[in-house]
Formats: structure tokens, sequence, C-alpha cells
């Protein structure tokens, strides 16, 4: 009989009361300047998920141009850890630490990240914002951007949605003309 047989055929109450997998949340990692990809890879190799928002920008020189890749919100990385990997993850060459308070991470809301991922997905054009509080917070109702929650504001004519980690300080903004917004 397989140990899965057994299991299933153990009553719940001599059952193990941990779970069987323990819970992983999101946390920004604050790394050296220029160590983002490094730092996503190195933690990728010890099994983390980890997510680095890239942009794609053309840097000029007097003789090329080329096209890079770079990280949307520099000096941080997003890491989806259990408990138990928060030190290895700290000792990893070019962390300095998971942004919290009195040295523990604090989680980021999974919306958040998720409305990153979205916008970066459907390849909207996007540019970064400086981090604000105030302001009406916004969901986006159809389209492609369905779902996305931020900060509605407007520069000149143009309607755009803040989209920020509150726990790093770092928004991202997106032009939202044509797309139907509801107060939140």
């Amino acid at each position: 009989m397989s140990s899965l047989q057994q299991l299933s055929r153990t009553p719940s109450a001599m059952l193990p009361l941990a779970p069987l997998f323990e819970p992983t949340y999101w946390y920004a990692v604050h790394t050296r300047a220029r160590h983002e990809k490094k730092v996503a890879k190195q933690l990728q190799e010890k099994g983390v998920t980890t997510f680095l928002p890239l942009v794609t920008q053309t840097h000029r020189w007097s003789d090329r141009r080329k096209v890079i890749e770079l990280p949307l919100f520099p000096c941080y990385a997003f890491a989806r850890l259990a408990p138990q990997m928060r030190l290895p993850a700290l000792q990893t060459p070019g962390v300095l630490s998971i942004v919290g308070a009195h040295g523990v991470g604090a989680p980021i809301p999974n919306k958040e990240i998720e409305d990153i991922q979205t916008l970066l997905a459907q390849n909207v054009t996007s540019s970064l914002y400086p981090f604000i509080k105030v302001g009406e917070r916004v969901r986006i109702r159809g389209g492609c951007l369905d779902g996305v929650e931020g900060i509605l504001v407007a520069e000149k004519s143009n309607r755009r949605l803040v989209v920020s980690v509150e726990l790093i300080q770092r928004s991202v903004s997106v032009q939202i003309n044509g797309y139907e917004v509801e107060a939140i």
C-alpha cells in the first residue's frame, strides 16, 4: 500500500497538525546597485520564486544604439519566501536587506505584485512615477488591464493610473485614456 493510500485511510484526528507546505509571501529584496539581475538569478538557484520587473530602453551612444533591459524599480527585486528561507535569502551576495521594520521583512500583498505583472505583460507604455499616498484609488473596468488597481492622476489632458508597491515606496504610471475606471 502506498503512503498516499495510507494517508488517505488515516483518521483525520491522527494527521499531523503542521501544514505540509509552509505558506509563502512576496517580499521586497533590497539589493546593491546594479545587482538586481544577479540577485534574482542566485535566489532562483536556491529554489526561490523571484519577480524582477524589467523595462526595455534604448540607450544611445555617439556611435551606436542599443536596446537594454533595466529594472523597473532600481535596487529592488521581489522574492516569494517561506519564513525559513529568509535567512538564506539575506545571505545571498548582493542582497542588502529584506524590506520591513525592525529587521523583519514585511510581506507585500499579492494584488500589488499581480498588478505590476499585468502591466508588464500587456506591454503598455509605462514610466516610473513618484510615490504618492494621496488621491483616489481606482480599478480599471474592461480591456486588457481589467481589475488593475491604482491611483488616478491627471497630467495635462491625459489620465494616468499610478500602481504602487507601498512597502518600497515605488510607483509606476500608465496612460489610461479610453479605459473605464471605477472608484474603490
